[in-house]
């Protein structure tokens, strides 16, 4: 009688185990060899840790082609569990459609107001006082990945900053370098205006054009300087042949070119062709010039599903991305910073220690996905891929300058 009755508990304890597991398809964008290193620590933790299953739907390409896919689905009534979004303003709409989980409770369990720094992290999965978002990083985009294989090659030592590497680019040229790796997609050269602005602009022009819309200042001298920077950079790319992101990166790995303005995201490439901050490469985040980062993301966001145990997985997910261990193992192989301040990251390389340091100081700016409506992120991208060089500052006052003003109201 004992043993049935231990039996018959013990069906109903696995038979509840069985009950409260979910298969949650999760959607991202992170297909390169760096990020799918770095997502499957995300993916075993989930499988380890919960009883659930992490279903990936990764999608190929950048995030310009994800998102649209991602936001559909949701919008179509066939929504995954779970779906990386940079966090910001993209989000909204879905968030008001009543479309996303709302994560508060959660949030204020495990007291993530406390954990998260910096705070404007949280604050951008914030809407109308509810969280609605996970943070599971912090990028920056405003850095110059430089190779010492090329410039060994061309006779140089390795530039400290920008004005350093342009001068540097004939030589680089004439030992049949391609001085700067850029892919031809018009997202990457939105990050080369964004990170040449922030290592070429005052901070008080800079806060009074995005935080501010000043339109005068952006028509004024300190932004000529940026303009005529992202002619150079459009000229010092002119034979950088590719595509995608990664595969840039990749010509600065094997000393095919010079270097790359990237985020720092880059660093998962390089971590992954198992190359050494320092020795095999440097570092130069705001250009050399600006030791300032900006706040950019990636976050988790949970779209609204009638079930209750996915609900439930859901939370689970959320709780394990955001906790120490998952944090220092995921950033360490991504390459870019945990959001919570409390970890051990003993094991960070130089570039890493670079932006903890930037961030420690306080030299930390919002992000232009923070700062500037989606359409005026479009129109600096689609004149940075389509204005030829003699026309792109006119054309930028022209049309961009107009947008900041808009984007105010």
């Amino acid at each position: 009688m004992k043993l049935t009755s231990i039996l018959m508990t013990t069906a109903l304890s696995v038979s509840a185990t069985i009950a409260q597991s979910a298969d949650l398809e999760v959607t991202h964008w992170w297909t390169s060899g760096g990020e799918a290193a770095a997502v499957t620590k995300f993916a075993d933790a989930v499988n380890d840790q919960t009883a659930h299953n992490w279903v990936d739907g990764a999608i190929a390409g950048s995030g310009t082609t994800a998102r649209p896919i991602i936001i559909s689905r949701i919008l179509g009534g066939d929504p995954m569990a779970a779906t990386q979004l940079t966090h910001g303003r993209q989000a909204e709409e879905l968030i008001e459609a009543g479309l996303m989980t709302d994560l508060t409770e959660l949030a204020e369990k495990e007291g993530w107001r406390e954990i998260v720094n910096p705070p404007s992290l949280l604050d951008s999965c914030t809407y109308e006082g509810r969280i609605y978002c996970v943070p599971v990083n912090i990028h920056s985009t405003q850095w110059l990945w430089l190779s010492h294989d090329a410039f060994d090659k061309a006779g140089m030592s390795v530039p400290q900053d920008w004005y350093e590497f342009v001068a540097a680019a004939p030589k680089l040229a004439e030992a049949g370098i391609v001085p700067l790796a850029m892919g031809q997609q018009g997202w990457q050269q939105r990050i080369a205006f964004g990170a040449l602005t922030v290592g070429l602009v005052d901070q008080d022009s800079w806060r009074k054009v995005s935080l501010e819309r000043d339109a005068g200042v952006a028509a004024g001298p300190q932004y000529a300087k940026v303009f005529d920077a992202v002619v150079d950079a459009r000229e010092l790319a002119r034979n950088s042949n590719v595509q995608d992101w990664n595969l840039a990166t990749n010509m600065v790995i094997t000393g095919k070119a010079g270097g790359q303005i990237m985020g720092d995201w880059a660093q998962g490439e390089f971590t992954l062709a198992e190359q050494v901050a320092g020795q095999d490469y440097t570092c130069l985040p705001g250009m050399g010039l600006n030791q300032i980062i900006d706040t950019s993301g990636d976050a988790f966001y949970f779209p609204v599903i009638d079930d209750a145990e996915v609900r439930q997985a859901q939370m689970d997910m959320a709780s394990v991305l955001i906790s120490k261990e998952v944090q220092v193992a995921f950033n360490l192989t991504k390459g870019s910073l945990p959001v919570r301040g409390d970890v051990d990251l003993s094991a960070a390389n130089d570039c890493m220690k670079k932006g903890l340091a930037i961030l420690a100081d306080g030299n930390v700016r919002p992000s232009v996905d923070k700062a500037f409506f989606a359409d005026t992120q479009s129109q600096i991208q689609d004149l940075s891929q389509n204005s030829g060089p003699l026309t792109w500052r006119r054309r930028m006052r022209r049309r961009i300058t107009p947008r900041l003003s808009a984007d105010a109201d």
